[in-house]
């Protein structure tokens, strides 16, 4: 056999193995991410205020929580953070039911005239839930509120 035709086969057989083995490997990770993909892994929520521009801010994942608060006015910000513990993050996350979240109904801003927008971002792996000013969903709003509430209970003074 030619050289060529070697080197032609080398090559076709080294691609032949190498997708093989990718198709493998990407098989594995796929079923590894299904099995976590109700797994909360950050929960944030905002307030923000119209025309003065007051906000705070937290963001919380398994191991640390980040706190911002300022007015947009006046050109204030502060800022906090801090590791939590896995006891603190279960207890955070144990009133979130994930089937229930696409239950929960946003309602329109109020920033626009001059309200104050609650928004919530709840991250799986499989999926972003982000409700604005859910509050007006009597029905559903239970768990959020909760999480404020277990927010409460971690932020210093200033930033509740």
């Amino acid at each position: 056999m030619p050289t060529t035709k070697i080197t032609y086969l080398k090559i076709l057989f080294s691609i032949v193995l190498l997708s093989a083995f990718l198709s493998c490997d990407s098989k594995k990770t796929e079923s590894v991410s299904h099995k976590n993909s109700n797994e909360i892994t950050f929960i944030s929520v905002s307030h923000v205020e119209g025309n003065l521009g007051n906000y705070r801010i937290i963001k919380v994942t398994k191991d640390s929580v980040f706190a911002e608060k300022g007015k947009t006015d006046n050109k204030t910000h502060k800022a906090w953070a801090s590791a939590i513990s896995k006891d603190t993050w279960k207890q955070l996350i144990s009133s979130v039911k994930i089937a229930d979240l696409d239950s929960i109904k946003s309602s329109p801003s109020q920033q626009s005239v001059d309200g104050i927008d609650e928004t919530f971002q709840i991250r799986t792996p499989k999926k972003s839930h982000i409700y604005v000013n859910a509050f007006v969903d009597t029905l559903h709003y239970k768990q959020l509120q909760q999480i404020k509430e277990q927010l409460d209970q971690i932020l210093p003074k200033e930033y509740k």
